[in-house]
């Protein structure tokens, strides 16, 4: 069904495109017309952060900003689905458009900027998600006129807010959009926000009498030498994980886009080499039990099993869904499937 209805969202600008296509899933979901989209998975448990997730392939954050579409994207066939970002306040994010496809790239350059309803309204929406099937994560972020000396009290906020309903807390130190963010992804920054948070995380378990896992997502625009601060940060302080990558500032690949100028992250295909690499140099300085989340430019079963081989335990799509559709889903589990019996046949896995 998704081929049929590519064209007629890919007529309408990106945003509307966006919010159109959502709709659609949540009128599908409430006349119980999902399996009519896509044929969900076959299951394939896997543990993550203390928790197990039905199947390893879930949606990054971004799509469903304000978690008032969890129990449709669900039905969809991901394990876990990752709402927000969400900030402590509402906020308009920035100027449209803000929202660009690049079809002869399989690509999407956004510059949104953190729009959304405000952490209170996610939390209700979530509230009222049946949840009958995945996980949920929440992806925490700060308020644009926040400044950086003051963010901590932002996700500090949010996490409070939101750890009761979330299976997980991803924050998000690494979006382009908001001016001076990534500046948080310096070591000492770094260091100073994660502990905070880890700190609260451990009085809010006591408290909860649970304790919810909290990653952090990070920008594939690092150097070398900041992967190694972030690698060292992290496993100093005992993060549950890491989510790698966020979008990126290059343009690599798609220069010869006439949107290549418009400012914002890149996501999708061009994505994925630098992505994975990103991925595979922080496998190696994070310790064997801090799990990563793979994430850009997942297209196709193949990049998922790309990721997996390059350390991640489970993947994230967002931009891949918009130009293959929800079959997406089944085909990164079926290929994760395989690499996971290909040992056991004598096969390698592939990279």
């Amino acid at each position: 069904m998704y081929a049929l209805a590519r064209p007629l969202l890919f007529a309408l600008d990106g945003e509307r495109a966006h919010g159109a296509g959502l709709a659609a899933l949540e009128a599908a979901y409430r006349c119980g017309l999902s399996p009519l989209l896509t044929s969900p998975p076959r299951p394939l448990p896997t543990k993550a952060f203390g928790l197990t997730f039905p199947n390893p392939v879930g949606l990054a954050a971004g799509l469903d900003k304000n978690g008032a579409h969890v129990d449709a994207l669900l039905a969809l066939g991901f394990g876990f689905v990752e709402v927000g970002t969400v900030t402590p306040l509402p906020q308009p994010g920035n100027p449209r458009p803000r929202l660009f496809r690049l079809p002869q790239h399989e690509a999407v350059i956004n510059r949104m900027g953190f729009n959304n309803e405000g952490v209170d309204v996610l939390v209700r929406n979530v509230e009222r998600a049946r949840r009958r099937s995945g996980l949920v994560g929440i992806n925490i972020g700060k308020n644009k006129d926040t400044p950086n000396e003051r963010a901590v009290a932002d996700y500090l906020l949010c996490l409070r807010r939101v750890y009761a309903v979330a299976d997980y807390v991803a924050v998000n130190i690494s979006s382009p959009n908001t001016a001076g963010l990534r500046e948080l992804q310096e070591e000492q920054a770094l260091r100073r926000l994660v502990g905070s948070l880890r700190e609260e995380q451990e009085k809010l378990a006591a408290r909860h009498g649970k304790r919810v896992p909290v990653l952090v997502k990070i920008a594939p625009d690092l150097s070398e030498n900041d992967i190694d601060a972030a690698g060292r940060v992290l496993g100093d302080l005992q993060v549950d994980g890491v989510i790698a990558t966020n979008t990126t500032l290059s343009r690599e690949g798609v220069e010869d886009s006439p949107l290549a100028d418009e400012a914002g992250g890149l996501s999708g295909a061009p994505l994925m080499s630098r992505a994975t690499t990103v991925l595979r140099m922080l496998r190696t300085r994070l310790r064997d039990d801090i799990p990563i989340i793979g994430v850009g430019g997942i297209l196709h079963g193949a990049d998922a099993a790309t990721k997996q081989a390059a350390g991640a335990v489970l993947v994230q799509t967002y931009t891949g869904l918009i130009y293959r559709g929800p079959a997406l889903i089944g085909e990164c589990v079926e290929a994760l499937r395989r690499r996971k019996e290909a040992p056991s046949r004598g096969h390698l896995p592939p990279e």
